[in-house]
């Protein structure tokens, strides 16, 4: 903390009134509360490269008009910065009377959610414009072989935690048909990769505004808008779901072509992709840590894979498709 005061010293001419740590989040980072003549929070990280894949994405969005922290001070080791504090009120808090309701969304809700999706569509498009590939983390575009980390990721601390014989061969060729269909052919686009509520803070207007964005890459639009919309404990109703993927649809169209069609139909791959890489995390959180939060959203992913496989979207990888169903009827 006292690092933290000597770099507030530096940048704004006198020392913070007070430096109060803040909750914890996913990480190791640990963030801090700063108040003064200018108030900020304090980061600090156990990772130089991603710190300053931070600070530069913070920029490079900033220059293009979204809606990001700034980032005031960065110190001398690259371990610790300042950045605006864009308030306590997350979209995930914003979203808890719908929780209350037991997941019933109404039109203020809805329209939180709407503003969040639009606001995606440009990140992902203008805020790629330019961009330096070189300065984001490593792996920089999730393409296939990226895409078979997660699957692996999966495979290793999810399904190997089950009692369900598996022939390796057969499924890693349609892992590897999986990742080569969803994620083979190039994107330009940004991928922010953990897009979800508790990542987007909320103006006073509402404005949704992003954080936590440092393990970004380049990659197909579609994989946040399922990791958004399909995030099992958010529970969005299917019509929900399909009005939200409408209004980004429409969003991304006024910003650049799309085909509305392909890219609901490969959106579903992506769900399954996602829901899967879920499942490996809650494997680890879950299954070997023991963390019951993560023990407890295991059912609604398995729940939310069931639905997938009835909706035919495994069908082009059939012994995935039959190894899933064996874990779904597992459970």
């Amino acid at each position: 903390m006292e690092t933290l005061a000597s770099l507030y010293r530096e940048r704004f001419a006198a020392p913070p009134t007070s430096v109060t740590p803040m909750a914890g989040a996913g990480s190791n980072r640990r963030y801090f509360r700063l108040e003064g003549a200018v108030g900020c929070v304090g980061v600090v990280g156990t990772s130089v490269e991603e710190n300053r894949a931070f600070v530069y994405l913070s920029r490079h969005f900033r220059a293009r008009g979204i809606a990001v922290p700034e980032v005031y001070a960065v110190s001398d080791d690259g371990l610790r910065y300042l950045q605006e504090d864009l308030g306590a009120r997350s979209l995930y808090d914003a979203l808890a009377p719908a929780r209350a309701r037991v997941y019933i969304y109404g039109v203020g809700e809805e329209r939180l959610l709407e503003r969040t999706l639009r606001a995606l569509a440009h990140l992902q498009t203008e805020g790629a414009q330019g961009i330096g590939e070189t300065q984001l983390l490593s792996p920089r575009r999730m393409d296939a072989r990226a895409a078979m980390f997660d699957l692996n990721y999966f495979k290793y601390m999810f399904l190997r935690t089950q009692d369900i014989p598996v022939d390796e061969v057969r499924l890693e060729d349609d892992m590897l048909r999986l990742a080569a269909d969803l994620c083979g052919t190039p994107a330009a686009t940004f991928l922010y990769r953990d897009f979800q509520a508790r990542n987007v803070m909320l103006a006073p207007d509402d404005t949704p505004r992003f954080i936590d964005f440092q393990g970004g890459r380049l990659g197909p639009l579609e994989y946040d808008v399922a990791s958004f919309l399909w995030q099992a404990s958010a529970r969005y109703p299917d019509d929900l779901r399909a009005r939200l993927v409408e209004a980004y649809l429409d969003e991304l169209a006024a910003i650049q072509p799309v085909s509305k069609d392909a890219f609901r139909e490969r959106l579903q791959g992506f769900v399954l992709l996602r829901t899967l890489q879920v499942l490996g995390a809650y494997g680890l959180r879950g299954i070997v840590e023991r963390k019951q939060y993560f023990l407890d959203s295991i059912p609604a992913a398995l729940a939310n894979l069931g639905k997938l496989l009835d909706a035919g979207v495994c069908r082009p990888y059939p012994y995935l498709e039959t190894t899933l169903r064996r874990l779904c009827k597992a459970d």
